[in-house]
């Protein structure tokens, strides 16, 4: 019974003295990291809304400049084919896309030389793909910068945890270098995370970009092919 007993109070001791897991959520990890920690992840975290904003409203622009009636070029070549130019004006203009608007350029220069209407439809094409393109830079801008923003953070982290060491008498305790610790893992991670969706993102509206730009080449070459054929 006596060793029984001396048993279960070693296992009481062990049980009393059991670490206890120690959770951290979000907002800790980076208030745990100190002012300069805060600043650089409130710069990425607004970096991160700037480019979910762009993202999503250059999609709805590209999708909407997609848009193009599949009995359109028909349409056109019906009007122009009868010398309906007016009519063929205001089908453009009731389209209202870019690949409508490289049309109804063109059409303004029926009558002239074929170089001249085609030299009209790319630089009206110029115009529509900066239109198409507008802001995209800067989803690549931060996706360059995000990362180089984190690892400034590290860096500053280095820094405080090398000059909290130093006064602290040369002494380690993990204690003191925790804040520059947090701060230096912290701002990394959230860096390379923002500049990940920016660089996915951008790579995804340049992407849909280039399919716009392709039917309106396609559209375009079409065009001047009808007006190209013999009488």
């Amino acid at each position: 019974m006596i060793l029984l007993s001396a048993i279960q109070d070693e296992v009481d001791v062990l049980a009393d003295g059991e670490s206890v897991e120690k959770t951290l959520s979000i907002i800790e990890l980076i208030s745990s990291g100190g002012t300069s920690g805060v600043v650089i992840i409130l710069i990425l975290f607004i970096l991160l809304i700037v480019a979910v904003y762009i993202y999503f409203e250059r999609i709805f622009a590209i999708k909407a400049a997609s848009q193009v009636d599949s009995n359109f070029m028909n349409q056109i070549k019906d009007h122009v084919s009868n010398g309906k130019i007016d009519s063929a004006q205001m089908l453009c203009a009731q389209q209202n896309s870019p690949v409508s608007r490289l049309i109804a350029k063109g059409i303004t220069r029926i009558g002239k030389p074929l170089e001249d209407i085609n030299s009209a439809i790319e630089n009206a094409g110029r115009l529509e793909i900066y239109s198409l393109e507008k802001n995209v830079s800067v989803l690549a801008t931060i996706s360059g910068v995000a990362p180089m923003i984190g690892f400034l953070g590290t860096v500053v982290g280095m820094i405080i945890s090398i000059f909290e060491l130093a006064n602290a008498g040369g002494t380690i305790q993990m204690d003191v270098l925790a804040s520059g610790l947090y701060t230096a893992m912290t701002t990394t991670v959230a860096g390379l995370i923002v500049g990940i969706i920016a660089y996915v993102t951008y790579n995804h509206i340049v992407g849909k970009t280039n399919k716009v730009v392709y039917q309106m080449e396609a559209n375009s070459v079409e065009f001047l092919d009808h007006l190209n054929e013999p009488i």
